[in-house]
């Protein structure tokens, strides 16, 4: 069956070095990401972003490609032709105060960064002006920070994984790469915003396919006929080997950043 929708991370996955579309992985001038998004045209396959980035970022990306939806917040929040959906359960803004702002309230980002101490920090500076997720870098055990909000009875948030990223000055002893976290409600999710996303637009598992870096990109794996992984995901974390043994239709790409995604459109457009 033919695909209908590519839905895509931008940073570690579409995006190259310094989250340039034109950059491969070790900052060269490529064209294949963008070719692979013409492939998508061409096919009138519908491509969504879905990012952990803020809503404003993400919207002008999705602007700039051309494209009418896009998942913003690692799946709070789904945008499809203008209409705007939280998928944040309870936890919803107000006149008041954002989601964002409930979470402070609630002492959760305190409590895991005092918990996590010289493991786990605020994502400087893209951690300001967020409306729903608190954003933070380090390496911790993420199931191991949602046991500790759940015994602290904030078991209604949880951390999410969003991948490796760039290592910082500061948490200079960590023992790897660090990785970018996500202190969100428990029950949003990029699986959940896509899977929203394909009955809107009535797609079938099969005709969609999915490509990240990261445990949380993962996800999505259940909800979408093929997953890809592009190949940096694997060098910098092998041990996200082990997240997918459940899954049988998730493959890494030979290639990084958007030479993986790249790859993965074309061989999903070609049957192979």
């Amino acid at each position: 069956m033919a695909i209908r929708c590519v839905y895509t991370d931008l940073d570690g996955t579409l995006l190259g070095r310094g989250a340039s579309l034109f950059r491969d992985s070790e900052g060269a001038f490529s064209l294949l990401a963008a070719r692979g998004l013409e492939a998508c045209h061409r096919a009138g396959v519908e491509v969504v972003l879905k990012s952990g980035r803020r809503k404003a970022q993400v919207m002008e990306d999705a602007r700039l490609l051309g494209q009418s939806a896009y998942i913003y917040e690692v799946g709070c929040g789904l945008v499809i032709d203008g209409e705007e959906t939280f998928l944040t359960g309870e936890l919803q803004p107000t006149d008041d105060a954002t989601i964002h702002d409930q979470i402070e309230a609630l002492g959760a980002p305190r409590l895991l960064l005092e918990r996590f101490a010289g493991r786990l920090e605020y994502h400087e500076p893209w951690h300001r002006d967020r409306e729903i997720s608190h954003l933070m870098r380090g390496l911790v055990d993420a199931l191991e920070a949602d046991s500790l909000l759940e015994a602290e009875g904030l078991g209604q948030l949880r951390l999410v994984d969003n991948g490796a990223i760039a290592p910082k000055g500061s948490l200079a002893d960590l023992p790897g790469p660090p990785h970018a976290y996500h202190l969100i409600p428990r029950g949003a999710s990029k699986a959940k915003a896509v899977a929203a996303h394909m009955r809107a637009r009535a797609y079938a598992a099969e005709e969609c396919i999915a490509v990240g870096d990261s445990r949380e990109d993962l996800g999505v794996a259940s909800v979408v006929g093929r997953f890809f992984l592009v190949a940096n995901a694997v060098e910098k974390d092998p041990s996200i080997r082990q997240a997918f043994g459940a899954e049988g239709n998730v493959e890494v790409t030979e290639a990084r950043n958007g030479e993986g995604f790249y790859e993965a459109v074309v061989r999903s457009l070609a049957g192979g």
